[in-house]
């Protein structure tokens, strides 16, 4: 099984993690990926107009705790839950159940009791600091909003990095005066979770159907086997599009709908897997004992089959991250969260190219799908007995 120690001491897939991540590229593309997620999880306290901190007539105030949203606080909690769970001493399954009781609990309870102001004014910050009402105030790092569009600056629109010489944008910013960097940092989100959410989807649909397939054989596998090709028969572009035409573009629209077009692939590697894995005799074995269909498929096969689509899913999240980026460049993603894609359209839309909205937008996106890829190279070499090289 995976999980069984081996003669060094440490499991199948500790081994196959240190294998993994002993190589340079791996370790580059975990890197980009964690300041990806910490960018994504402190994102409303990095880049946003409302004060950390402030203090009036010696009384200290936050909004920006006050105005977190429960998508804010989930994710806190589950970055910190997720520390926490991985340096205590438990079985992985044990872990993934501990973080979805976690998730299903945060999110009940932030839904049911935190609600933030409807109504948010950034100037105001702006005005009571220049009118003298705040003894001190200490901003985020990047003081700007991925909304403010800076109406009391005047006419605010497209400008270079560091071009005005009353406030700081590192980044630049878009065509209604918002703050490129905070739109960047804030659109992480946007990125990961239509990466992991999406790519979830399609591996559990893949899983199932792949594994009823490859288990099965015969009738189940030709039926199998056609609406997999019928799947694979369809742009995928075009289908996205017919989806998004029909369904809208909401966050979570974009995620069904690019995991319900990306299963096939998965799919095809686990019934290959399951093809193979069948006439093994600790299967035979499991169905002598006459243990239950889930328990063969997924506790006994599955474990001993998912290299492939582990390799599939770092690749995955990546194709993920590039068709919400393509559909937001066409105008069909996204319209109220910032999104990298709809920056990178903004390049092209005025009479003159705006280099800067797409030299960090497309900056963000290559080197993301690249870490991905980093990391579904290494994770393929460590996998493969032919590929591993010692040394």
């Amino acid at each position: 099984m995976v999980e069984s120690p081996t003669r060094s001491g440490r499991s199948y897939s500790a081994q196959l993690l240190r294998e993994t991540f002993r190589r340079w590229g791996a370790r580059i593309g975990l890197s980009w990926i964690a300041l990806l997620v910490i960018a994504a999880v402190f994102a409303p306290f990095i880049a946003t107009s409302h004060p950390l901190l402030l203090s009036i007539n010696g009384e200290l105030h936050s909004p920006a705790l006050q105005f977190l949203t429960p998508a804010d606080v989930i994710l806190l909690v589950l970055f910190f839950s997720a520390i926490v769970l991985a340096l205590l001493p438990l079985a992985t399954r044990y872990k993934l159940i501990a973080l979805l009781a976690v998730l299903a609990t945060t999110s009940l309870l932030s839904y049911a009791l935190i609600s933030p102001p409807q109504l948010t004014i950034y100037e105001q910050y702006r005005e009571n600091l220049a009118a003298g009402k705040y003894d001190w105030v200490i901003n985020a790092p990047v003081p700007w909003s991925p909304k403010d569009y800076l109406r009391d600056m005047g006419d605010t629109g497209l400008e270079p990095p560091l071009a005005s010489a009353e406030r700081t944008h590192w980044f630049g910013t878009e065509e209604n005066g918002a703050d490129v960097f905070s739109r960047m940092v804030h659109a992480s989100r946007i990125a990961l979770g239509i990466g992991f959410v999406a790519t979830g989807i399609a591996m559990l649909i893949g899983i199932i159907i792949g594994g009823l397939m490859g288990y099965f054989s015969g009738i189940a596998d030709i039926i199998g086997m056609r609406l997999v090709e019928i799947f694979e028969a369809v742009p995928t572009l075009f289908l996205l599009l017919t989806f998004v035409a029909f369904f809208g573009s909401s966050l979570y629209m974009l995620m069904v709908i690019i995991g319900l077009t990306s299963w096939p692939g998965y799919a095809r590697y686990i019934r290959a897997e399951f093809l193979r894995l069948r006439q093994q005799e600790f299967v035979q074995a499991a169905i002598a004992c006459g243990l239950p269909l889930r328990s063969i498929l997924f506790r006994h096969m599955l474990p001993n089959g998912v290299a492939p689509i582990l390799v599939a899913a770092s690749f995955g999240v990546a194709s993920a991250i590039l068709a919400e980026a393509t559909l937001s460049f066409l105008g069909l993603g996204l319209v109220d969260d910032p999104s990298w894609g709809q920056m990178l359209n903004q390049a092209v839309q005025a009479s003159t190219f705006n280099w800067w909205m797409a030299a960090f937008p497309g900056g963000a996106i290559f080197l993301t799908v690249f870490a991905y890829n980093l990391i579904g190279e290494a994770l393929r070499d460590a996998f493969d007995p032919y590929l591993n090289k010692s040394g």
